[in-house]
This record gives C-alpha cells, structure tokens and sequence, in this order.
C-alpha cells in the first residue's frame, strides 16, 4: 500500500484556525517596511556630506527652495507632534476645579511711586 503524501507547510495548521488569531500588534511595522527604512537611513546616514553641499548648491539660487527640502527632509528624522486636547468626563472641562495661589496679588504689591517719598538717586 502507498503512503499518502505529506503537505508541504506547517502540520499544525488547520482550515480556518489562524496561527495567530489576535493579528499583528498595533502600530507594528512588517518586515518590507523596517527594511526599507533601515536603507533609507544608511543612505541619509552615508550621504550627510553630500546633502548638506546639496542644499548649499541649491539655496545659492534659490534659497526658499532649500529651505523647503530642508523642512521636507527633517520630517523623516523629527516627528510631527499631534495636538492633543485633553478633556474631562463627557467632554467637560478638565482643570475647572483646580486653582493657583502664587500670594499676594500683584494689584496688592504695587507701590504708587507717587506717593514714596524715599529719594532712589540717594542710595
């Protein structure tokens, strides 16, 4: 009697059981792309030279231009922030309960030079 051929792959694996049934984490990057931009920053890393005699080539003609490859450039290296509005229950306000005492009010600390009679010039 013949033995059936065994399957190429993984024998654990079963018809509609994925391997990994929760998928790639969040916010992880695949492979392709961690390569791609492990090369993208050996290429900047090995041509800081180079770029920065670039942009001084450019910026002689146009200095506007360079300063826009400068800013196009840094957002590959600098993340952009993201605003964040922080707010409390229901959209309320958050620090609505919170006060500061910094002491006596500055109104109450004021001196009407007026009415000092101390001669500054003497001391």
């Amino acid at each position: 009697m013949e033995e059936p051929k065994k399957k190429a792959g993984n024998p654990a694996w079963q018809k509609g059981v994925s391997a990994n049934p929760h998928g790639r984490p969040s916010g992880s990057k695949n492979i392709a792309t961690q390569q791609v931009r492990l090369a993208y920053q050996k290429l900047t890393e090995d041509n800081l030279e180079n770029m920065t005699a670039w942009l001084q080539t450019i910026a002689v003609e146009d200095p506007k231009t360079a300063f826009e490859l400068m800013l196009k450039m840094s957002e590959f290296i600098i993340p952009k922030i993201a605003r964040t509005e922080l707010t409390g229950k229901d959209g309320g306000d958050l620090f609505k309960d919170v006060s500061f005492s910094f002491g006596t009010p500055i109104n109450d600390r004021v001196i009407d030079i007026d009415a000092d009679e101390t001669d500054y010039e003497d001391i």
